[in-house]
């Protein structure tokens, strides 16, 4: 066993350097709920889009399109932070 290394010397963790392994790591499949988005009741406020921690709100000019499942994990975030109650959470269906 050789020398430990001391803390100074260990690289920093979770720093993500290959940014198209982040693009094909879909990590949309493990999800069991899923937030369903209903236009009509968007208000447009971006909190879904704040609290996603995952990007998977999808904004194009600025406003509210949908959301990407490829990455969406279902945490639920969105549709509890949702003023209008327009996002609501339903079992995955495969």
């Amino acid at each position: 066993m050789g020398k430990l290394k001391g803390w100074r010397e260990l690289p920093c963790g979770a720093i993500i350097t290959d940014m198209s392994a982040v693009k094909e790591n879909k990590t949309g499949a493990w999800r069991s709920m899923r937030p369903v988005w209903n236009k009509e009741k968007c208000k447009q406020c971006l909190m879904c889009w704040i609290y996603c921690p995952d990007s998977a709100i999808v904004i194009v000019e600025g406003k509210v399109t949908g959301i990407d499942y490829d990455y969406c994990k279902g945490c639920g975030n969105c549709a509890s932070i949702c003023p209008a109650k327009a996002i609501v959470m339903e079992k995955e269906r495969k």
